[in-house]
């Protein structure tokens, strides 16, 4: 047993941790430095791997050769040697030259943040639709970089960045990608094509949408479990579940929303990755309510809730209505939890206990009928479809039923209110 112990430590990929801290006139400090390499650190554990060491330089800028300087680089040639690593993993993006050169200088392998998150995608995506999103960022990615990949592409093994295409990758070429890339992009607008009848369809029935977002590992699909039993993977770890979730969820009043997980956000989400799913990310820009999930234990709450407001506000949804749901509050929780004047509405709950979240639902329930109005409405017996559509459509306050006809009073949206407008009392 010993013995089988020592092979897997001994198969298990080592890296070292690179980062570049800016000085005071840039925009990074060493506390933002650190937390970035601390992510990064459950960025390579999430993808398989292990830091062995971390090396952080201060510069300026980044060197735009090779990333870091001259110095750094011996030191961390001696690191690699004395650690046993078999590689580094640069907190930046790289360019195709840094990479190129990096790798030169050290002989070994070299990743960035990016490649990390698109090889924890390629082990995460299940459906069809999340594999045609990762393979196409990562195809995008590699093709960016094609140039500049020289050693690490002609390397064959396990490890990170070899998921996915990336094991087809070693015999493709430029063509073949542009090729593939194609490909993918059509499937992507054919998905494309089917959510948007799909919000058509939603449209029509008029059950208002809510997303739920928040950085990765905030505890979203725990929350879509313990409200509609969606059997949806929830793990301690970055990035537990990619694909798109809907579920319908009833609110205290019996009223129904829908309710759609999203795939979490993180500092530095690769723009391949980015532009990759916004199919999928589009959804927000459609929904009526965002539920923004904020981990209350996690010590960076702060940076991560302004990290998920800028990437709304890239797809285009900073003027969404939010609710904040502070989770995981039956953990050992810092005080006080942080303002958000952007939410209209703040919730704490505990999803892993069920704690709190009848109250989230009422807050939900009470922006919803912020939006709309009341109106009292007597419909005559002979517009019996008309009746039928209202109890599907509209949540009802009151029901009398007179000689006249059946006298409602109810809350409706725009186009309820237009058509119940001629029998308005």
């Amino acid at each position: 047993m010993a013995k089988e112990l020592h092979d897997t430590a001994e198969l298990e990929e080592k890296v070292i941790l690179v980062a570049v801290e800016m000085d005071e006139r840039n925009s990074r400090s060493a506390m933002e430095t650190e937390a970035c390499l601390d992510e990064l650190e459950e960025l390579v554990r999430t993808a398989g791997a292990v830091a062995v060491a971390r090396s952080v330089q201060k510069r300026e800028r980044v060197h735009p050769g090779h990333y870091l300087g001259k110095g750094k680089i011996e030191e961390l040639k001696l690191m690699l040697e004395t650690y046993g690593a078999s590689g580094i993993v640069c907190d930046d993006e790289l360019s195709p030259a840094q990479l190129k050169n990096l790798e030169k200088m050290l002989e070994t392998k070299v990743m960035d943040r990016s490649i990390v998150i698109l090889d924890i995608f390629a082990g995460r995506a299940i459906s069809g639709e999340g594999k045609i999103q990762v393979e196409l960022a990562q195809l995008k990615y590699r093709l960016s970089r094609l140039s500049g990949m020289g050693a690490s592409m002609s390397r064959l093994g396990g490890g990170i960045g070899t998921r996915g295409p990336g094991e087809k990758k070693l015999e493709t070429d430029r063509r073949y990608i542009k090729e593939r890339i194609a490909e993918l992009n059509s499937a992507a607008r054919e998905i494309q094509t089917h959510r948007e009848l799909l919000r058509v369809q939603r449209g029509k029935k008029g059950t208002p949408v809510v997303s739920l977002v928040g950085y990765t590992n905030a505890g979203k699909s725990t929350i879509i479990n313990k409200l509609t039993d969606a059997g949806v993977l929830a793990e301690d770890k970055l990035f537990a579940t990619l694909d798109t979730t809907t579920r319908k969820v009833e609110l205290p009043n019996g009223s129904e929303i829908l309710l759609t997980d999203t795939v979490g956000f993180i500092q530095k989400l690769p723009h391949h990755l980015v532009q990759a799913f916004r199919a999928t990310l589009e959804e927000l820009k459609y929904a009526d309510i965002l539920l923004h999930v904020v981990d209350a234990s996690n010590p960076n709450r702060q940076e991560q809730m302004q990290v998920v407001y800028k990437t709304l506000e890239d797809l285009g949804c900073a003027d969404t209505p939010v609710i904040t749901v502070f989770n995981k509050m039956d953990r050992e929780i810092e005080l006080p939890l942080p303002l958000d004047i952007r939410a209209r509405e703040v919730a704490q709950i505990s999803a892993f206990r069920g704690d709190g979240l009848e109250g989230m639902l009422r807050s939900l329930e009470n922006l919803l009928k912020s939006f709309r109005n009341s109106l009292v409405a007597l419909i005559p017996y002979t517009e019996g479809g008309l009746i039928g559509w209202v109890h599907g459509r509209c949540e009802i306050l009151r029901e009398e039923h007179t000689p006249e006809g059946v006298l409602l009073e109810v809350y409706v949206d725009e186009e309820s209110e237009n058509r119940l407008e001629k029998f308005r009392q």
